[in-house]
């Protein structure tokens, strides 16, 4: 008997009896494919780092796992999309802080973030490098922030409300310096805008803007952590540059629509520790700037609730304001 006849059946006994056991539950699923919403492009910061987990997750469950890009509006447009999905875990999320800063960006966002979601895996967390084009003859984080307090300078985002737009808006605030936001779709492309000089600098996640340092594209200033990354020992961090309270290191993560079944959620979660634990998926990484961030579902849901309330109290705290 195949395993997806094994599970219709499944499906009709368990109309007859509602009782069926949580964990029979979770030993069906997955019963297809699983569809990954990844709110950003290819080649974005959590695009990069859900492709080193999604696979080896994919082997483990048995399941081809399909990624869908689908960027815009902080990545709120594809967060939406899995809010509506039907909760039965053939739908999950891969996201990053982004997702709770949504709600201090977002007055109107089709969906709640804390009461929509679960949160089931943190992958870890990701610092943000401050970079910008070898043309603009700036070599440091403090010759940067002194030329932007002399005229008028423009940083780029995956997005408003995105973490690369939180991570520059922070650093903006922390050494006291105004600039223009401009927004794209997506991480490489205001990368590419940013090696050609068009817009003056960005915070980009370390996993993204690699590829353009390595390269000599781009010149990285500063890392958002408060200890320097080892995926780049050599430069130094915001606050060593001389800008406390600039730091700003966020998670990337697996959530499901909040009526998963908690049984799933535990499965998810359990083989996600077991991928996260290889040490081939240690080492990649690792090469991203990746540091662990082991957490509960639980837990997980705790930071994001806690973050939302933070970000918005910020936000009005600081008077920002976003179009």
């Amino acid at each position: 008997m195949t395993t997806r006849r094994k599970f219709l059946l499944w499906s009709g006994a368990a109309l007859a009896t509602p009782a069926l056991p949580r964990m029979a539950l979770a030993q069906q699923w997955p019963a297809r494919p699983i569809r990954a919403m990844v709110p950003f492009g290819p080649g974005s910061t959590i695009d990069i780092i859900g492709r080193i987990v999604l696979e080896p997750l994919s082997a483990a469950l048995g399941q081809p796992i399909v990624i869908e890009n689908r960027g815009g509006a902080g990545g709120s447009i594809g967060t939406a999309v899995v809010a509506k999905a039907e909760p039965d875990g053939h739908t999950i999320l891969i996201h990053a802080s982004a997702h709770s800063a949504a709600p201090a960006v977002y007055s109107n966002l089709p969906y709640d973030t804390v009461r929509d979601f679960s949160g089931v895996s943190v992958f870890g967390t990701v610092p943000n490098v401050t970079v910008i084009a070898p043309a603009k003859g700036i070599k440091t984080l403090k010759e940067l922030v002194e030329a932007a307090r002399k005229g008028s300078f423009t940083f780029a985002s995956a997005g408003v409300g995105s973490a690369t737009h939180w991570a520059a808006e922070r650093l903006r605030l922390a050494a006291g310096f105004e600039a223009v936001h401009v927004p794209f779709r997506g991480g490489p492309e205001a990368l590419t805008e940013v090696a050609t000089g068009r817009v003056d600098f960005m915070s980009i996640g370390i996993s993204s803007g690699l590829p353009f340092i390595r390269s000599g594209r781009l010149i990285p200033l500063a890392v958002s952590t408060v200890k320097r990354s080892s995926a780049l020992p050599d430069v130094p961090t915001t606050t060593e540059a001389g800008y406390p309270g600039s730091d700003y290191t966020f998670w990337n993560g697996m959530l499901v629509p909040a009526k998963t079944p908690r049984a799933i959620v535990n499965r998810l979660h359990a083989e996600m520790n077991k991928v996260l634990a290889q040490p081939a998926v240690v080492e990649k990484l690792k090469t991203q700037g990746v540091e662990p961030m082991p957490l509960t579902p639980a837990e997980f849901d705790a930071v994001i609730a806690a973050e939302v309330k933070n970000n918005i109290a910020l936000v009005k705290t600081l008077g920002l304001k976003f179009n």
